[in-house]
């Protein structure tokens, strides 16, 4: 009875891989559809439905940037930026933002909306901080030249078009997107529901996920991720189920492993902490999941320190706990690099490199589990519990 109570607890993990394991490939195949779509993101005539100059701009270079917003552009030989931002819309606002570097404070923007009767808005904000308060409305340090801006409705999706005159021609410039559902209310804005950084190129129409820092310190946090909950901690969590037999060596194994792990997910929360600070990401499940799954492991390290002897009426308790604990703690380590890989629009690679370990690990418990199984079945063929006395 007590291979079938840890058996099925290694089921019921393996289970848990598995459906991270579905549900990424899934998530993944949805992200792909989207991506392979962008191209509709660009397929408007903007001549039905935009006021000249905008309707009739040739050679505009057009680059889906982030989840249904669209950029279009041209810039003339004295340096006059056109720029047509479009988004799907329902309510309340969509804003584009000119940084310095790459951070949502000091920067200006273009921000537009319909109000509840129906009416167009368009207006120029300075963000001088974080808080809705602090996004003064009317003001900034775009140079916006005298052609008047214009926002437009077609179908579900709304245009802002506007024109700026840098002194110097515009080549990688740090880009803030941001959309908020709420109404703004006497032209102040509510607070933004989601809202991302890029660094779009105006001389290539290329875009990247940040300025130089924040793409290499997303890149850092999402590799300490992979390796510290992605690689470590399930194979030191193998060792210590597999390869018991093996006695004290495994033990060792599992504790140095487990220890390697954990500072990695403690560099990965720490890279993330700096990261949000940079670009105050809306990614509040991705952030949750991460400092829960960081408590865990901190517990377990505390567990390691206060486990009782084996012969203590309690290690059974304990043994229950560590088990759970650092199960749960696994699956949503691995439910959580699914959700980064796809918050950060990390690309293929990045998918088809964990796709590819998560499946290896999987198959690795599956193989073990079974060759356990078949070392515990032939230990119970070898010193059955119990003999029958013949009948005298």
């Amino acid at each position: 009875m007590a291979y079938s109570r840890s058996g099925a607890s290694s089921i019921s993990l393996l289970l848990g891989f598995f459906v991270v394991w579905q549900a990424s490939l899934s998530f993944f195949a949805v992200a792909d559809e989207v991506e392979a779509g962008g191209s509709n993101l660009c397929g408007a005539d903007l001549s039905t439905f935009l006021p000249p100059p905008y309707s009739n701009m040739s050679n505009m270079i057009c680059s889906p940037v982030w989840n249904t917003f669209a950029v279009r552009y041209t810039q003339n030989k004295d340096n006059v930026l056109t720029i047509i931002l479009s988004a799907v819309y329902t309510t309340g606002w969509v804003g584009i933002g000119f940084s310095r570097d790459g951070m949502m404070v000091g920067s200006s923007a273009i921000v537009g909306w319909f109000n509840k009767q129906g009416h167009a808005r368009i207006k120029q904000y300075y963000l001088q901080g974080t808080k809705t308060t602090q996004v003064i409305p009317d003001k900034g340090e775009l140079p916006l030249t005298k052609i008047p801006s214009a926002v437009a409705l077609h179908g579900a999706t709304m245009y802002m078009a506007f024109q700026i005159k840098p002194e110097d021609r515009l080549t990688h410039q740090p880009i803030l997107l941001a959309f908020g559902s709420g109404y703004p209310v006497h032209n102040h804005l509510t607070h933004h529901d989601d809202k991302t950084t890029i660094l779009f190129d105006f001389s290539a129409g290329s875009v990247s996920t940040g300025s130089n820092g924040v793409v290499e310190l997303k890149k850092n946090h999402g590799i300490l991720g992979i390796v510290g909950w992605g690689l470590f901690l399930p194979c030191g969590a193998i060792v210590a189920r597999y390869f018991r037999h093996k006695d004290p060596l495994w033990f060792y194994l599992h504790i140095s492993i487990q220890f390697v792990g954990f500072i990695f997910g403690l560099a990965t929360v720490v890279a993330g902490t700096q990261l949000y600070n940079k670009i105050h990401a809306h990614v509040r499940t991705h952030r949750g999941i991460g400092i829960f799954v960081l408590t865990l492991s901190i517990l377990q390290v505390m567990a390691f320190f206060l486990r009782p002897n084996h012969e203590a009426k309690t290690r059974k308790y304990w043994n229950w706990y560590h088990h759970w604990v650092g199960r749960i703690a696994l699956f949503l380590g691995a439910l959580n690099i699914v959700l980064g890989i796809q918050i950060g629009n990390a690309g293929n690679s990045w998918k088809i490199s964990y796709g590819f370990l998560l499946g290896a690990v999987l198959i690795s418990v599956f193989a073990l589990e079974v060759l356990l199984f078949m070392r515990k079945s032939e230990k119970l063929n070898e010193n059955p519990a119990f003999q029958m006395n013949p009948v005298m």
